[in-house]
């Protein structure tokens, strides 16, 4: 087995590097790397340029950040991660996941990081693994790794090369593939000649709450990390899926029912509820829901099948359990709740004025609840009125980059 160090990397690329791959084993994960390409600075500059324009097509703020994004200082190598994990909702069965690990191309080996959690995606290519696929993941790469950051991005359980279903908000699953793709990421960057100064996490929408889930489990762990950011995260799920099918808005997101119909099979075949999707949805849409869950047509067409409204998808006999919220389907979904315990973390959370997925109610409960527990200082940052879901994110990566380097302690 060959492992290249990381100035060994940069001299293949200079030499027309041509593709590696590496294994090893850190307590019981092992995995597999494999290089995938080098963003250079051009490319880089086309993220935070035409590829910014084309991913904020549609929203209110679709030119608000042409040129607020400094100039990248350094290249990009992307190297692609498989490695094993179990699924703790199967019995521990074991599996394979991917991810990615991001480095930036300088001649200092001691470098901060951070890991960056992504949001709902409804195809499992559109992923951190498969960057070409994911906006959202480059322009996390271009805020960051471009300046000097080590990134690195789990794909979950069900995405990327996965043979798994979807695990969407499973928290176990959740907490296990991030906690295993960390410490291969760890294990990679070490065997690369890198030491991690100052540790970050960062995550939007689904990934905010996947964030700080992952973060409780890095806190219990006695793994420091210097600071955490979500942006337009829905924290607690039992009170946004209860105010989305029986108090809709005229902003709610056309998008709810394909993310709730991710969630729901996901939670039955994950928690063993059987019979959950066909009580919860409409008899006309299970075959559209089944279909889309499994990859089998695209949000585009499952769309065309199904209401834009979640009120109108699901039985009013389902939706009527959103009072009590004694049945299974809301007790699994409580033990989801990703914001309430007395963190150590400091931590800023993002919210727009015209965010179609997490409204202010929302955004403040991480705030709220810590200064209740006395836990860590809690910033919850407006980031605009015209600020959507796309906008937030945006903006918080900007405002990120700043905060995060006001902290580091050393490296760069």
């Amino acid at each position: 087995v060959i492992i290249f160090s990381f100035f060994e990397h940069f001299r293949l690329h200079r030499l027309n590097m041509a593709s590696a791959q590496a294994t090893s084993q850190v307590g019981a994960v092992q995995y597999t790397s494999e290089e995938l390409s080098i963003y250079d600075l051009a490319r880089l500059k086309h993220i935070t340029g035409p590829e910014l324009d084309t991913f904020m097509e549609g929203s209110p703020m679709s030119t608000g950040f042409r040129g607020k994004f400094p100039e990248p200082k350094n290249e990009v190598r992307l190297v692609k991660v498989s490695y094993h994990s179990v699924v703790p909702e199967m019995g521990n069965k074991e599996t394979i996941a991917t991810g990615l690990v991001a480095f930036p191309l300088i001649a200092s080996t001691r470098l901060p990081m951070v890991s960056y959690q992504h949001g709902t995606v409804f195809d499992k290519s559109y992923v951190p693994s498969q960057p070409e696929n994911s906006d959202e993941t480059r322009l996390a790469l271009a805020t960051f790794a471009a300046h000097g950051y080590v990134v690195i991005a789990a794909d979950y359980f069900g995405r990327g090369d996965s043979d798994l279903p979807d695990s969407y908000l499973a928290r176990g699953s959740t907490l296990q593939a991030n906690w295993d793709f960390y410490c291969a990421a760890r294990d990679l960057i070490a065997r690369s000649g890198i030491e991690v100064t100052d540790f970050f996490v960062s995550g939007w929408s689904q990934g905010g709450w996947v964030t700080l889930q992952h973060l409780h489990n890095l806190e219990t762990r006695g793994v420091q990390v210097v600071a955490a950011a979500i942006a337009s995260t829905p924290v607690d799920f039992t009170l946004c899926v209860n105010r989305w099918m029986n108090n809709p808005l005229p902003i709610d997101a056309p998008y709810f029912p394909g993310c709730f119909t991710l969630q729901l099979v996901a939670q039955e075949i994950y928690h063993n509820v059987p019979g959950l999707v066909a009580s919860a949805v409409k008899p006309e849409y299970i075959e559209a829901a089944l279909a889309f869950y499994r990859g089998q047509i695209d949000f585009t067409e499952f769309s065309s099948k199904t209401p834009l409204k979640l009120a109108e998808y699901l039985n009013e006999e389902f939706r009527q359990t959103g009072f009590a919220c004694d049945s299974p389907f809301w007790k699994i979904l409580e033990t989801s709740n990703a914001y309430r315990w007395r963190m150590k973390t400091p931590l800023r959370v993002y919210w727009g004025g015209s965010d179609e997925v997490t409204p202010k109610a929302i955004a403040y409960l991480p705030e709220n609840t810590q200064a209740l527990l006395g836990g860590t200082p809690v910033q919850t940052i407006y980031s605009g009125d015209l600020a959507d879901h796309r906008g937030v994110y945006v903006h918080g990566l900007l405002d990120q980059k700043i905060w995060f380097d006001s902290l580091l302690r050393g490296g760069k």
